[in-house]
């Protein structure tokens, strides 16, 4: 990136007499910038995360450590991510010698009292849900030599998969396309009331993105500000326990326990850390959490599926593979979904069927007709996935209409899978949309990279009764796919139902059951009344054939633990079941609340449980006085690293046009992107102009020389 502005140094110091920029890096990760001899320090950040397992419920610390490295006050912002589960149920904010408790507010509450503090020169914290896996945390009056050190607690179940446990604690936010027609973002501060385009979610649209290093700041970062320990005690012995993503220490306290952390202490949060493990005589198909306190009886069932019927027993399938070709899949995610095609079509069963749609700045598909899993159609449709590339924006609409605008092929089976890293920023027109095209086909959501947007993958998943897997395509993303490939069957149970007897239960979660796949599982969580031994029946169908599970539960009248997660996420499951519902149109709802009453249980649920949500925030604010000229603070971003695996093309990169001090972003499809100070903006541009001009002239010879083969 450098070397493309060298040779323009004389021209921008003889048109700009004052202006020059240069990268000043110090010790501790310091990021600073100098435009027009004007200094620009980043917030720096360090992070320490510690997850505390028992059997399948995670609770996680996490501690987030804001630094002012320069002389000035700052205001910082970071975007973040968390686990698409998360209940995040507390925030503490340390400052100086005061730690204060965050209070859960309503959103419009919340950010009345952050900015008045930030106004009175007083610290203070503000953590916003931008979508179930995306946060902001603002710190204000964030002052040289003060650090604030902020910790959030969130639990979750973990999921089963592949007949492994598995804990997902997610680092980095990746880029986030904005289709034309779903508007521009808005300003940090918009209305936050104010309803998308679409008229689904309000506070659709995104939050601006941050600097990413190498892209919009300096290509410094600090290396080493993640730290990661977990604590697992299975309650079982554990039999396996393996870290794809990341390396890894591990102590063995006992046969039931587990501490590990990562090998080299720390990282950069360029990517997801994802840890599995299995413990030995848990092949049970049913198994029961509960609690009782004041608030009511919580229970949490979990299912796992009969065995599985013989191949020949498996219905016809029509496969619709999905395949997302935008820019941010250019390198080794592309790779990685090839190399998952070619598996997945040579597993084909003789009597299936099978389409392939491409996407990116618009839909285009295979053949015009679904073919039959010939010998020959199989090696063309190979030859045609071969020959795709990666390049354009996330039009996953387009695609999904293309998926379903076919009728489906009589006694057949619709299994359409997408392969994507779902970073889009109109994540509630794409639910809708699948809601009202899906009919009974079934949906399985494939993550290619090494920071998907999982909540966007998961609820596409749930809408189409289908599950989500994930492939890393920088860690033997071959075996993974080959693996993956081989598991595309269909589902094991359908048709779910549970007859609960005289046992008196209300507000269960989820509103539909999903199907169960081999090696997977299936979470039911709802409220009780009465205690005691109940007997309940769980029905559904394996391949057409009734099964029946009868389970006899045990259910406290008073639990004797103060702190238990099962309410806690419960009330959680019930806010993604509400705003499920918000994203499913009206006349397909199985409810006759209004959208309003159910942001009302939403913004209820999060207040009565500590939760964040679309519409509670936290927010701390220090008693003392910070910062005695709060005027003089700047408005800065923690800048990210560039999410692990994938190109510049994520972000909408130009080589020749990339401004070291503030993001400019190139397309108004990404969202987000803050413009510079007006002191340099004319320096920049001159910049960016030039710098454009110099790489149009070094590629002009190559302009005919791309050929699609």
């Amino acid at each position: 990136m450098i070397r493309t502005f060298k040779p323009l140094t004389v021209l921008l110091l003889l048109l700009m007499s004052r202006s020059a920029f240069s990268i000043i890096t110090e010790p501790g990760g310091t990021i600073e910038t100098m435009v027009d001899g004007k200094k620009i320090s980043f917030p720096l950040l360090k992070t320490d995360l510690t997850a505390n397992v028992k059997g399948d419920l995670v609770t996680v610390t996490v501690k987030q450590t804001f630094t002012n490295p320069s002389d000035k006050p700052l205001h910082a912002t970071y975007l973040f991510p968390l686990n698409q589960h998360a209940a995040v149920q507390r925030m503490v904010m340390d400052v100086g010698d005061e730690r204060v408790e965050a209070k859960i507010q309503r959103i419009e509450e919340a950010i009345t009292v952050f900015d008045n503090a930030k106004q009175e020169g007083k610290a203070a914290a503000l953590l916003t849900e931008q979508r179930p896996n995306m946060f902001t945390q603002k710190i204000a009056n964030l002052m040289p030599k003060m650090p604030v050190q902020i910790t959030l607690t969130y639990c979750h179940t973990l999921p089963k998969v592949d007949g492994q446990y598995e804990l997902v604690l997610p680092l980095v936010v990746g880029p986030r396309y904005q289709s034309a027609g779903s508007g521009k973002a808005p300003e940090p501060d918009a209305d936050i009331n104010s309803k998308s385009s679409f008229g689904q979610w309000e506070v659709e649209k995104l939050p601006a993105y941050p600097e990413v290093a190498g892209l919009n700041s300096p290509d410094i970062i600090d290396k080493e500000r993640v730290s990661i320990r977990v604590e697992l005690d299975g309650g079982l012995p554990i039999t396996e326990l393996s870290s794809k993503t990341h390396a890894i220490s591990v102590e063995k306290p006992s046969i039931n326990q587990r501490i590990i952390q990562l090998a080299n202490g720390k990282t950069i949060d360029n990517k997801d850390f994802v840890l599995r493990y299995k413990l030995s005589g848990n092949s049970t198909q049913a198994g029961l959490l509960a609690h009782k306190d004041d608030r009511g009886g919580f229970f949490s069932i979990q299912l796992e599926p009969p065995a599985l019927p013989a191949v020949k027993d498996i219905a016809a399938r029509e496969m619709v593979f999905v395949l997302d070709t935008s820019g941010s899949m250019d390198g080794e995610p592309i790779a990685a979904s090839k190399v998952f095609m070619k598996h997945a079509l040579n597993n084909l069963h003789s009597n299936d069927y099978f389409r392939i749609i491409r996407f990116s700045k618009n839909a285009e598909e295979f053949t015009t007709e679904p073919v039959a899993a010939t010998a020959e159609n199989i090696k063309a449709g190979l030859h045609y996935v071969e020959s795709l590339t990666a390049d354009g924006g996330t039009e996953i609409p387009s695609a999904i209409e293309q998926a379903f605008a076919k009728p489906p092929i009589d006694n057949t089976l619709r299994l359409v899978v997408f392969l994507t890293d779902g970073y889009i920023g109109n994540e509630s027109e794409v639910l809708t949309q699948i809601s009202e095209k899906i009919a009974s086909a079934r949906i399985y959501a494939l993550g290619v990279g090494t920071s998907v947007n999982r909540f966007l993958l998961e609820e596409m998943a749930a809408k189409g009764r289908g599950f989500t897997r994930f492939i890393d395509p920088t860690e033997k993303s071959d075996d993974a796919a080959i693996q993956l490939a081989g598991r595309l069957e269909s589902p094991v149970l359908t048709d779910i139902v549970i007859d609960w007897g005289d046992l008196e239960v209300s507000e269960t979660s989820p509103v539909g059951i999903p199907d169960l796949f081999a090696g997977s599982a299936v979470r039911i969580m709802g409220k009780y009344k009465q205690s005691g031994r109940h007997t309940i029946k769980i029905s559904g169908l394996v391949n057409g054939r009734k099964a029946q599970l009868p389970l006899t539960v045990d259910l406290p009248d008073a639990s004797n633990d103060l702190i238990n997660p099962i309410p806690i996420i419960w009330a959680r499951t019930q806010i993604a079941d509400a705003m499920r519902l918000i994203n499913t149109p009206s006349y397909m709802r199985r409810t006759t609340d209004s959208e309003n009453s159910l942001k009302e249980k939403v913004t209820a649920l999060g207040l009565d449980f500590s939760l964040t949500s679309q519409w509670t925030a936290f927010v701390a604010v220090s008693q003392k006085i910070v910062n005695a000229h709060p005027e003089q603070a700047e408005d800065k971003n923690v800048p990210l690293p560039r999410v692990k695996g994938i190109t510049g093309k994520a972000y909408g990169e130009n080589p020749g046009s990339i401004a070291l001090a503030q993001p400019v972003m190139l397309a108004q499809n990404f969202s987000g992107g803050a413009t510079p100070e007006p002191s340099t903006f004319a320096g920049l541009c001159i910049m960016a102009i030039l710098g454009g001009w110099t790489l149009y002239r070094s590629r002009k010879p190559e302009v005919n020389s791309h050929v699609l083969h």
